[in-house]
């Protein structure tokens, strides 16, 4: 095999990135080597390689710095409309490639360290991910903070710092072992502590009715502490701020009755506060009604919206209002994004702050919290919506349950006038769910209090005007809409293909940075021959370092020549890893192919995401291990998958998996970033997989399954899996194989929980499609045969990826949601004179 070039080789050779200045590499070298004396190694006489990894961080942050403040001083002076995205995820991985990219820094930094005698990758590699999300969802709010300020739009993303992020994942003996994420241990140079703008959060207490109106009295209060982080536009200037709030115990927390023995109890009682931002909920897709998750949600609301509203009330206005005391202009100055429901709470807070705080009457109130307030539905799963009981809004947020009450008393009222005597509708709409115990649905709760509401890829959307939400719907149509989601191209191209962004750029120019619909022009080089070969090279080199990772990490050697077919999900049935399994099976009975499966991690306390990671790494211990087999398939579980292992995992793939069950799965980011990274999609016509086959041609992608119209009528009709085990020989031997213990021999009833569920409880259909799906992976060899016709496909859906820019998303949601427009404009550098 020969050896890939490193990434540092490859930029020497690298357009994209910008020549790097002789000015620019002595100036950072400087300012390394004084990080490095001055702060960072003054007690120590040698210096370890984080020491030079923060040297280096704070070299680039001192980039930012003075653009960050600029920035929000231009913002302060011209007064924009402020866009406040509120999640409860924000995964962003590592920041340092990503900034240097974005500021135009990374050829000079290369050159510095290299100068230096360093290794720019080596240091890259010792930044921990800020894991502070599950996966798409956290992932997707990243990606529009990059956008948003690439954009130029004066946004927030506003968030929990989470002592603890998502889990790393350990397979011991195949099955996964959680262990604790401590990202913060050696702290994190790119954030800054804000304590000036410290605020209370409540919790707990009682309602008081009194004649200036409802007061909420005897709370416990927790301090809410911000930590900024700049988020910069690629080469404009604009440096944005996420804010996420970090849980304080005030000084006098539990200290009422004063002796020692309460002392001490009450000093180490602060943590049952400071408990609130200490860990992310891992579980994805699956609603846990827990009550610090609750408190959770509450307390980054509450500590946003006194963020907002202060920021409102002082920003500049006219030459002679320093203050704002009106809240009239509030929906044309604010706006607010709910990411899914986690942030619902903001609706009734809003609210609370407007009438008890602000003194508005309900009306007006009600009409600046709607135009306000917007949100995004992320799943149509009934398992993952919320529905919180009664019973722990009566005891933590009280109030909050009274103004939920009078809302769904006016909504009631409203549609009681609207279909008189249609009770049975009044029961599908409240935001009331009766039972026992009662709950409050919180995404009809977002519908009613926002002026717009969105899924994020078109059949998603049809999907919930036309079921989830239809009664709404009927109501207000003008209120939903669709936003198909993006990725940014500068991450999941530019930083981590560096080697096929520098020959799109070759023949097409860079504008595909800033405009992704640019990559049409490639069309114009699919017969190409040199072009063809350039872009077969690449992946071919991307390819040889992902199997010199494989092999030094998994300790398996991967044939180079082999179809890498690729899977990267968070374990879900829905997303249907059981159907991959069960195809390498039967490629294993078969042996007359040659592919590479990888498949990719689950969250920690849910069964059958457990019994899956086990039932495929079983697998892979048998094929893996199997001397007729040799080289001609490979089977790895990739342990921990993360941002920074996606950087590496998707450049090299050549097939994407995207085998949801039709009507399931909302968007998808994953297969965008295949896409756009030279993989073809094998999928069902499900989520943003729709809109890629129209963009790039359905004949481009490999395209089986049941449509949603055909799931809606095996679901009229029954689906009945004993049927297609029954008819298909090749699958009824590979369940027999896992039910007989063939992947198990010494414990042959492991898997009988995954054979039960598959043939008696499976409401995702994996057996419907096995027939259309082992038929379609044959098509899939066939082409692969054909190497120039497989690049030529390839080129097709790089070219034709340009819809799925996380700035075109961003762009409508500024102009259809939140009324305002994208701005080219670039602020001046902190070293040039303001106008």
């Amino acid at each position: 095999m020969s050896k890939p070039l490193t990434d540092h080789e490859k930029r020497k050779q690298i357009s994209v990135r910008g020549i790097a200045g002789l000015g620019d590499v002595a100036e950072i070298k400087k300012s390394f080597n004084r990080h490095l004396h001055f702060t960072l190694v003054k007690d120590r006489n040698v210096a370890t390689p984080r020491d030079y990894y923060f040297a280096l961080a704070h070299t680039v942050r001192d980039h930012l710095v003075g653009r960050w403040i600029r920035t929000q001083q231009y913002y302060y002076e011209k007064d924009p409309k402020r866009i406040h995205y509120l999640s409860l995820e924000f995964y962003m991985g590592r920041t340092l490639q990503n900034t240097m990219i974005n500021l135009g820094l990374q050829n000079a930094c290369d050159e510095a360290i290299y100068q230096l005698g360093l290794d720019l990758e080596e240091l890259e590699d010792i930044e921990e991910d800020a894991g502070l999300g599950n996966g798409g969802l956290g992932r997707l709010a990243a990606c529009f903070l990059d956008s948003m300020a690439s954009l130029g739009l004066a946004a927030y993303g506003y968030g929990i710092r989470y002592e603890f992020g998502i889990f790393n994942q350990k397979i011991t003996n195949g099955w996964q072992v959680e262990e604790a994420d401590d990202w913060l241990r050696y702290g994190n140079p790119w954030e800054k502590a804000r304590p000036e703008y410290m605020l209370p959060v409540h919790f707990y207490g009682r309602v008081e009715h009194t004649n200036e109106g409802p007061k909420w009295v005897d709370t416990q209060v927790v301090l809410a502490m911000p930590y900024d982080t700049p988020v910069p536009g690629y080469k404009n200037n604009t440096v944005n701020t996420m804010r996420l709030w970090s849980a304080k115990a005030p000084n006098d927390f539990n200290l009422q009755e004063f002796n020692v023995g309460d002392y001490i109890q009450a000093v180490l009682d602060r943590n049952l506060a400071e408990n609130i931002s200490r860990v992310l909920y891992p579980n994805d897709n699956f609603f846990e009604g827990k009550e610090l998750r609750l408190k959770q949600e509450y307390f980054v609301v509450a500590a946003t919206l006194q963020d907002i509203m202060r920021r409102f009330k002082s920003s500049k206005f006219g030459c002679r209002d320093p203050v704002r005391t009106s809240f009239e202009a509030f929906p044309e100055k604010v706006a607010i994004q709910l990411n899914d429901t986690h942030p619902a709470l903001a609706i009734p807070e809003l609210m609370r702050n407007l009438l008890d705080i602000e003194q508005l009457d309900w009306e007006k109130a009600w009409e600046i919290t709607t135009k306000t307030c917007a949100y995004t539905n992320h799943t149509v799963l009934p398992e993952a919506l919320e529905r919180w009981p009664i019973y722990m809004f009566e005891k933590l947020l009280p109030r909050h349950l009274q103004i939920i009450y009078e809302i769904n008393q006016r909504h009631l009222d409203r549609v009681a006038a609207l279909y008189p005597g249609d009770s049975d509708r009044l029961r599908r709409m409240s935001l009331i769910e009766e039972g026992n115990p009662k709950r409050i649905n919180m995404a009809h709760l977002c519908v009613v209090g926002s002026h717009a509401v969105n899924g994020v890829a078109r059949i998603h959307s049809d999907i919930v005007k036309t079921t989830v939400f239809k009664d709404f719907c009927d109501i207000e149509p003008e209120k939903f809409q669709n936003k198909t989601n993006g990725i940014t191209p500068r991450r999941w191209l530019v930083l981590c293909n560096p080697g096929l962004a520098d020959i799109i750029a070759e023949k097409i120019g860079e504008e595909f940075l800033t405009d992704l619909f640019q990559l049409r022009k490639l069309l114009d080089f699919v017969n190409d021959e040199m072009f063809i070969r350039d872009v077969a090279k690449v992946k071919q080199e991307n390819k040889l370092k992902f199997a010199a990772y494989l092999e030094s990490e998994y300790k398996v050697k991967i044939n180079p020549e082999s179809i890498f077919d690729i899977q990267v999900k968070r374990i879900h049935e829905y997303k249907r890893q059981l159907l991959n399994c069960l195809h390498v099976i039967t490629l294993y009975n078969s042996i007359f192919c040659v592919v590479l499966h990888c498949l990719l991690q689950a969250a920690p306390g849910y069964h059958m995401a457990k019994m899956i990671i086990k039932l495929f790494t079983s697998v892979g211990e048998v094929v893996n291990h199997d001397p007729v087999v040799g080289d001609r398939l490979k089977v790895i579980f990739l342990e921990n998958y993360r941002v920074s292992l996606a950087e590496k995992v998707i450049p090299a793939a050549d097939l994407s998996e995207q085998i949801s069950t039709a009507g399931t799965e909302a968007s998808g980011t994953g297969n965008m970033k295949f896409m756009l990274n030279g993989a073809l999609t094998i999928g069902t016509m499900d989520g943003a997989n729709v809109e890629m086959a129209e963009e790039a041609g359905e004949e481009h992608l490999f395209i089986f399954g049941m449509r949603v119209e055909d799931v809606e009528a095996m679901d009229k009709a029954g689906y009945n899996a004993s049927e297609y085990y029954e008819r298909l020989p090749e699958l009824k031997q590979v369940i027999d194989q896992i039910s007989a213990g063939f992947f198990s021999p010494k414990e042959p009833e492991l898997f009988k929980d995954i054979v039960n569920m598959l043939m008696n409880h499976d409401r995702f259909k994996v057996f419907a499609d096995y027939e259309a799906y082992i038929s379609c992976q044959e098509k899939v060899n066939e082409l692969y045969r054909n190497p120039k016709e497989w690049t030529r496909k390839v080129i097709r859906n790089i070219a034709a990826s340009g819809k799925f820019s996380s700035d075109r998303t961003i762009a409508e949601y500024a102009r259809e949601i939140w009324g305002v427009e994208p701005s080219d404009v670039k602020i001046p550098p902190p070293n040039e004179p303001r106008e």
